[in-house]
């Protein structure tokens, strides 16, 4: 099928934690077939901090952020037999939205693709006028990137036709074991854009053991944390770029992974993060959530913390024999149950099963 597919970026990971993701999922569909373009804008300097070249499972087109720009490439919408909008593309989200629905041919399937689900169940919650609502009725899918029946069930209860999670998952060509690096050494790493709903839970989960364990190095990475007051022993480093990602992981004695509040709330919703660091066969301890068994399971895969003493007690006691055993533990079973490969199968069956359903009718 020729999927039109309008995000944030698949060039850059920029401020768009949801890249890897659309990398994952489009490589998969690909192999089975599937001819894709992603649209793009050329916003929040992602143009100037590319992870990759364009890719040979996607023609990417980059387009201003302008309203020409955007017309020209919703003009393209009819000629896809699959178009999908994803969230938070940062730009035109309404436009886009109401867009591939007026552009989209009327044979063609139109999905939205929620990579916040939570978040966006909540500002619907708030504002009956929210673009999303008003499109639910004429949309024939949603998909998102986690939440489980809650996610899923609100979706409906909101008007949506259909709604699958569709989660994150490990790329093994792109995240892997490799050598370890001096640049990220350190006890405990964390990688993750600063933002409004997460930064109170970092400071709980990584910045207060940070304060507590003088003795011990710890390392964050990601955009915004430069201006952020930190215990002495904590060291940025920036953006990390995704052909850092395996190298950032495999160096430190542990990672963490801190979800946004909306996510930890509602559950069933690993961030990237969770199967990057599995999949470079990493010790990970990360924050408490429901449905993490799913994917994980505690004490044996992955570490479990509450709060942040959870997560002092669980360094303390973290030798490098039980840390290496954790690591390969959690790589053995992403790499069995949870790959891309396996999301790109269930995508591509809803995709023909839906084509099937039209062609019945």
């Amino acid at each position: 099928m020729k999927i039109a597919f309008y995000g944030s970026s698949l060039l850059s990971s920029y401020w768009n934690g949801a890249a890897t993701y659309y990398r994952g999922i489009l490589r998969a569909l690909a192999a089975r077939g599937h001819d894709i373009t992603f649209y793009e804008p050329d916003a929040f300097g992602r143009q100037q901090h590319r992870d990759i070249d364009p890719p040979d499972y996607a023609k990417v087109v980059v387009y201003p952020a302008t309203s020409d720009g955007l017309r020209g490439v919703l003009a393209q919408a009819g000629a896809a037999d699959v178009v999908v909008k994803a969230n938070g593309v940062g730009v035109f989200d309404r436009e886009l939205l109401e867009g591939i629905l007026a552009h989209a041919r009327e044979d063609a399937l139109t999905i939205f693709w929620d990579v916040d689900a939570a978040a966006t169940l909540d500002e619907m919650r708030a504002d009956p006028a929210h673009p999303v609502r008003a499109a639910l009725p004429s949309l024939d899918m949603v998909l998102t990137y986690g939440g489980g029946d809650p996610v899923v069930d609100a979706y409906r209860a909101f008007g949506a036709a259909r709604c699958v999670p569709v989660y994150n998952a490990l790329d093994p060509q792109t995240h892997h074991p490799v050598a370890p690096d001096a640049r990220f050494a350190c006890d405990l790493a964390f990688l993750g854009n600063r933002l409004p709903d997460r930064e109170a839970r970092v400071e709980e989960f990584f910045l207060r053991p940070a304060a507590v364990m003088t003795e011990r190095s710890f390392l964050i990475g990601g955009n915004g944390w430069e201006t952020k007051a930190m215990p002495a022993n904590v060291r940025h480093r920036g953006h990390v770029f995704t052909a850092e990602h395996n190298a950032f992981n495999c160096t430190p004695r542990a990672v963490l992974n801190v979800a946004r509040d909306s996510m930890a709330h509602v559950g069933f919703s690993p961030a990237t993060r969770v199967f990057e660091a599995a999949g470079a066969a990493a010790c990970l301890i990360t924050d408490a959530w429901e449905g993490i068994e799913l994917f994980l399971t505690p004490d044996r895969e992955v570490l479990v913390a509450r709060d942040g003493q959870d997560v002092v007690e669980h360094l303390a006691a973290l030798t490098p024999e039980r840390a290496q055993a954790i690591g390969e533990a959690a790589i053995a079973r992403v790499r069995r149950e949870h790959t891309y490969d396996l999301r790109g199968a269930q995508v591509d069956a809803l995709l023909r099963a839906h084509a099937d359903r039209r062609v019945a009718a």
